[in-house]
Protein backbone atom coordinates (compact mmCIF):
# COMPACT_ATOMS: atom_id res chain seq x y z
CA UNK A 1 0.00 0.00 0.00
CA UNK A 2 1.88 2.90 -1.21
CA UNK A 3 -1.14 5.96 -0.04
CA UNK A 4 -3.11 6.63 2.70
CA UNK A 5 -5.36 4.07 4.23
CA UNK A 6 -9.32 4.15 2.83
CA UNK A 7 -12.48 2.52 3.76
CA UNK A 8 -11.61 -0.55 2.22
CA UNK A 9 -8.48 -1.08 3.47
CA UNK A 10 -7.93 -3.67 6.06
CA UNK A 11 -6.68 -3.10 9.84
CA UNK A 12 -4.90 -5.37 11.77
CA UNK A 13 -3.00 -3.83 15.17
CA UNK A 14 -1.18 -5.28 18.46
CA UNK A 15 -2.49 -4.43 22.01
CA UNK A 16 -0.64 -3.93 25.22
CA UNK A 17 -0.16 -2.00 27.88
CA UNK A 18 2.56 0.05 27.73
CA UNK A 19 2.67 -0.26 23.93
CA UNK A 20 4.35 3.13 22.60
CA UNK A 21 8.03 1.35 22.62
CA UNK A 22 6.58 -1.97 20.03
CA UNK A 23 8.10 -2.08 16.97
CA UNK A 24 5.63 -4.21 15.34
CA UNK A 25 4.11 -1.24 13.58
CA UNK A 26 6.81 -0.58 11.73
CA UNK A 27 7.64 -4.37 10.69
CA UNK A 28 4.21 -5.02 9.29
CA UNK A 29 3.92 -1.79 7.99
CA UNK A 30 7.27 -2.36 5.82
CA UNK A 31 6.05 -5.84 4.26
CA UNK A 32 2.34 -4.63 3.47
CA UNK A 33 4.15 -1.80 1.71
CA UNK A 34 6.73 -4.37 0.05
CA UNK A 35 3.78 -6.83 -1.26
CA UNK A 36 1.53 -3.62 -2.25
CA UNK A 37 -1.22 -4.65 0.27
CA UNK A 38 -3.92 -2.48 1.31
CA UNK A 39 -3.52 -3.34 4.79
CA UNK A 40 -2.30 -1.08 7.69
CA UNK A 41 -1.21 -1.90 11.19
CA UNK A 42 -1.66 -0.08 14.24
CA UNK A 43 -0.91 -0.21 17.98
CA UNK A 44 -3.85 0.20 20.42
CA UNK A 45 -2.84 0.81 23.93
CA UNK A 46 -5.23 -1.04 26.16
CA UNK A 47 -5.23 -0.77 29.73
CA UNK A 48 -4.84 -3.93 32.24
CA UNK A 49 -8.18 -5.56 32.64
CA UNK A 50 -9.34 -4.87 29.17
CA UNK A 51 -7.77 -7.16 27.39
CA UNK A 52 -10.54 -10.14 26.64
CA UNK A 53 -13.13 -7.28 25.56
CA UNK A 54 -10.38 -5.74 23.13
CA UNK A 55 -9.73 -9.33 21.79
CA UNK A 56 -13.40 -10.46 21.64
CA UNK A 57 -14.34 -6.40 19.62
CA UNK A 58 -11.68 -8.19 16.61
CA UNK A 59 -14.54 -9.51 15.14
CA UNK A 60 -16.89 -6.48 15.53
CA UNK A 61 -14.52 -3.97 14.14
CA UNK A 62 -13.74 -6.31 10.85
CA UNK A 63 -10.06 -6.33 11.59
CA UNK A 64 -7.93 -8.42 10.16
CA UNK A 65 -6.04 -9.79 13.11
CA UNK A 66 -4.98 -9.18 16.12
CA UNK A 67 -1.27 -8.92 18.01
CA UNK A 68 -1.10 -9.74 21.49
CA UNK A 69 1.64 -8.41 24.28
CA UNK A 70 1.50 -8.10 27.94
CA UNK A 71 -0.12 -7.92 29.88
CA UNK A 72 -2.87 -9.53 27.85
CA UNK A 73 -1.87 -12.60 26.66
CA UNK A 74 -3.51 -14.63 28.99
CA UNK A 75 -7.43 -12.96 28.95
CA UNK A 76 -6.78 -13.40 24.87
CA UNK A 77 -6.49 -16.87 25.19
CA UNK A 78 -9.64 -16.97 27.46
CA UNK A 79 -11.43 -14.65 24.38
CA UNK A 80 -10.62 -16.63 21.45
CA UNK A 81 -13.23 -19.50 20.44
CA UNK A 82 -10.57 -21.61 19.40
CA UNK A 83 -6.72 -22.08 19.99
CA UNK A 84 -4.48 -24.14 18.52
CA UNK A 85 -2.46 -26.88 20.80
CA UNK A 86 0.54 -24.30 21.63
CA UNK A 87 -1.54 -21.95 22.72
CA UNK A 88 -3.76 -24.25 24.56
CA UNK A 89 -0.96 -25.64 26.62
CA UNK A 90 0.65 -22.08 27.35
CA UNK A 91 -2.89 -21.07 28.10
CA UNK A 92 -1.48 -17.85 26.36
CA UNK A 93 -2.13 -15.96 22.74
CA UNK A 94 0.02 -13.34 21.25
CA UNK A 95 -1.83 -13.78 17.34
CA UNK A 96 -5.67 -13.91 16.62
CA UNK A 97 -6.54 -14.77 13.39
CA UNK A 98 -10.31 -14.37 12.16
CA UNK A 99 -12.05 -16.94 10.96
CA UNK A 100 -15.52 -18.46 9.33
CA UNK A 101 -15.98 -19.87 12.94
CA UNK A 102 -14.59 -17.02 14.96
CA UNK A 103 -11.43 -16.14 16.46
CA UNK A 104 -8.22 -18.32 16.77
CA UNK A 105 -5.84 -18.24 18.96
CA UNK A 106 -2.22 -19.13 18.50
CA UNK A 107 1.55 -18.65 20.14
CA UNK A 108 4.23 -17.74 17.65
CA UNK A 109 7.06 -16.89 19.89
CA UNK A 110 8.10 -20.34 20.38
CA UNK A 111 8.47 -20.99 16.91
CA UNK A 112 9.68 -17.21 16.35
CA UNK A 113 12.79 -18.27 18.80
CA UNK A 114 13.43 -21.62 16.87
CA UNK A 115 13.93 -20.24 13.97
CA UNK A 116 15.84 -17.23 14.67
CA UNK A 117 18.60 -19.94 16.61
CA UNK A 118 18.20 -22.00 13.28
CA UNK A 119 19.57 -18.75 11.47
CA UNK A 120 22.70 -19.20 13.51
CA UNK A 121 23.38 -22.69 12.93
CA UNK A 122 23.01 -24.05 16.02
CA UNK A 123 22.20 -27.76 16.39
CA UNK A 124 19.48 -27.96 19.25
CA UNK A 125 18.87 -31.52 18.81
CA UNK A 126 22.25 -31.98 20.86
CA UNK A 127 22.11 -28.99 22.32
CA UNK A 128 22.24 -28.10 26.24
CA UNK A 129 19.89 -24.89 26.40
CA UNK A 130 20.06 -23.00 29.42
CA UNK A 131 16.47 -20.62 29.48
CA UNK A 132 16.56 -17.71 32.36
CA UNK A 133 12.83 -16.90 33.51
CA UNK A 134 9.57 -18.57 33.90
CA UNK A 135 7.46 -16.03 32.45
CA UNK A 136 5.16 -16.46 29.23
CA UNK A 137 8.34 -15.87 26.87
CA UNK A 138 10.38 -18.65 28.71
CA UNK A 139 7.71 -21.16 28.60
CA UNK A 140 7.18 -20.67 24.79
CA UNK A 141 10.64 -20.96 24.44
CA UNK A 142 11.05 -24.30 26.46
CA UNK A 143 7.78 -25.51 24.67
CA UNK A 144 9.04 -25.09 21.42
CA UNK A 145 12.51 -26.44 22.13
CA UNK A 146 10.68 -29.87 23.81
CA UNK A 147 10.53 -31.10 19.99
CA UNK A 148 14.28 -30.81 19.58
CA UNK A 149 15.62 -32.98 21.07
CA UNK A 150 17.49 -30.39 23.16
CA UNK A 151 18.36 -30.66 26.74
CA UNK A 152 17.10 -27.75 29.06
CA UNK A 153 18.09 -26.01 32.00
CA UNK A 154 15.40 -23.69 33.35
CA UNK A 155 16.80 -21.27 35.46
CA UNK A 156 13.78 -18.88 37.91
CA UNK A 157 14.14 -17.03 40.75
CA UNK A 158 11.01 -18.82 42.00
CA UNK A 159 11.52 -22.50 42.05
CA UNK A 160 7.60 -23.21 41.74
CA UNK A 161 7.26 -21.39 38.78
CA UNK A 162 10.54 -23.01 37.28
CA UNK A 163 8.88 -26.40 37.98
CA UNK A 164 5.71 -25.94 35.82
CA UNK A 165 7.87 -24.26 32.99
CA UNK A 166 10.30 -26.87 32.63
CA UNK A 167 7.60 -28.95 32.62
CA UNK A 168 6.79 -27.95 28.88
CA UNK A 169 9.73 -30.25 28.17
CA UNK A 170 10.49 -33.47 28.67
CA UNK A 171 14.35 -33.20 28.63
CA UNK A 172 13.78 -30.15 30.90
CA UNK A 173 15.00 -29.52 34.88
CA UNK A 174 14.97 -26.63 37.34
CA UNK A 175 18.19 -25.19 38.15
CA UNK A 176 18.50 -22.51 40.93
CA UNK A 177 19.95 -19.05 40.23
CA UNK A 178 22.74 -19.90 42.49
CA UNK A 179 24.19 -22.77 40.48
CA UNK A 180 24.27 -20.77 37.39
CA UNK A 181 28.04 -19.86 37.96
CA UNK A 182 28.99 -23.79 37.39
CA UNK A 183 26.26 -24.84 34.57
CA UNK A 184 26.68 -21.91 32.42
CA UNK A 185 30.14 -22.92 31.09
CA UNK A 186 29.20 -26.29 30.21
CA UNK A 187 25.93 -25.35 27.94
CA UNK A 188 25.77 -24.65 24.49
CA UNK A 189 23.06 -22.06 23.92
CA UNK A 190 22.36 -19.37 26.70
CA UNK A 191 19.11 -17.88 26.25
CA UNK A 192 17.71 -14.74 28.66
CA UNK A 193 13.89 -14.60 28.48
CA UNK A 194 13.37 -12.29 30.93
CA UNK A 195 12.94 -8.32 31.09
CA UNK A 196 16.56 -8.51 33.15
CA UNK A 197 18.81 -5.91 30.89
CA UNK A 198 16.18 -3.80 29.35
CA UNK A 199 17.95 -0.94 32.84
CA UNK A 200 21.33 -2.24 32.06
CA UNK A 201 21.14 -4.86 34.44
CA UNK A 202 23.78 -7.41 34.73
CA UNK A 203 22.75 -11.24 33.92
CA UNK A 204 22.33 -13.41 37.20
CA UNK A 205 25.70 -14.90 36.86
CA UNK A 206 29.27 -14.49 36.11
CA UNK A 207 29.94 -12.74 32.65
CA UNK A 208 33.87 -14.96 32.50
CA UNK A 209 31.81 -18.26 32.43
CA UNK A 210 30.57 -17.70 29.25
CA UNK A 211 32.61 -19.69 27.19
CA UNK A 212 33.81 -18.33 22.68
CA UNK A 213 31.79 -21.27 21.71
CA UNK A 214 28.42 -20.59 22.95
CA UNK A 215 25.35 -18.77 21.57
CA UNK A 216 24.07 -16.11 23.67
CA UNK A 217 20.43 -15.06 22.97
CA UNK A 218 18.66 -12.29 24.29
CA UNK A 219 14.61 -11.85 24.09
CA UNK A 220 15.26 -8.20 24.89
CA UNK A 221 15.75 -5.97 22.14
CA UNK A 222 15.63 -2.38 23.27
CA UNK A 223 18.47 -1.82 24.61
CA UNK A 224 20.04 -3.66 21.45
CA UNK A 225 23.14 -4.03 23.51
CA UNK A 226 22.04 -5.75 27.09
CA UNK A 227 25.45 -6.17 29.37
CA UNK A 228 24.59 -9.97 28.79
CA UNK A 229 25.52 -9.49 24.98
CA UNK A 230 28.17 -7.48 25.86
CA UNK A 231 29.52 -9.65 27.88
CA UNK A 232 28.93 -12.72 25.16
CA UNK A 233 31.02 -10.37 22.60
CA UNK A 234 33.22 -9.61 25.10
CA UNK A 235 34.43 -13.24 25.56
CA UNK A 236 34.22 -14.50 21.69
CA UNK A 237 30.71 -16.12 22.08
CA UNK A 238 28.07 -15.21 18.92
CA UNK A 239 25.53 -12.95 20.33
CA UNK A 240 22.31 -12.07 19.27
CA UNK A 241 19.57 -9.67 20.65
CA UNK A 242 15.94 -9.84 20.62
CA UNK A 243 15.00 -8.88 17.05
CA UNK A 244 15.35 -12.33 14.76
CA UNK A 245 13.11 -13.60 17.24
CA UNK A 246 10.26 -10.74 17.37
CA UNK A 247 10.63 -10.81 13.25
CA UNK A 248 10.24 -14.49 13.11
CA UNK A 249 7.44 -14.57 15.11
CA UNK A 250 6.20 -11.27 13.13
CA UNK A 251 6.30 -13.31 10.13
CA UNK A 252 4.59 -16.43 10.98
CA UNK A 253 1.73 -13.71 11.80
CA UNK A 254 1.52 -12.18 9.36
CA UNK A 255 1.68 -15.28 6.80
CA UNK A 256 -1.71 -16.29 8.94
CA UNK A 257 -3.24 -13.17 8.50
CA UNK A 258 -2.71 -11.95 4.60
CA UNK A 259 -2.12 -16.04 3.11
CA UNK A 260 0.82 -14.66 1.99
CA UNK A 261 4.91 -15.31 2.56
CA UNK A 262 6.21 -12.61 4.35
CA UNK A 263 8.90 -10.95 2.77
CA UNK A 264 11.93 -11.44 5.83
CA UNK A 265 14.70 -9.29 4.79
CA UNK A 266 12.21 -5.91 4.65
CA UNK A 267 11.15 -7.15 8.06
CA UNK A 268 14.44 -7.80 9.08
CA UNK A 269 15.84 -4.35 7.70
CA UNK A 270 12.80 -2.10 9.40
CA UNK A 271 12.76 -3.89 12.91
CA UNK A 272 16.85 -3.05 12.42
CA UNK A 273 16.33 0.68 11.35
CA UNK A 274 13.89 1.93 13.78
Amino acid sequence: MGGRPTGATRVVGVIGDPIEHSLSPVIHNAAFQALGLDWVYVAFAVPVGAGERAVRATSTLGLGGLSVTMPHKGPAARACDRLTPTAATLRAVNTVVVEAGGLLGDSTDGEGFLRAATDERVDLASAHVVVLGSGGAARAIVQALDATGARISVAARRADAGRECAALAEAAHVVGLDELDEIIPNADVVVNATPVGMQGEDPPFSSDRITPTQLVMDIVYAPRETPLLAAARARGASAVNGIPMLVHQAAISFERWTGQAPPLDVMRAAAEAS
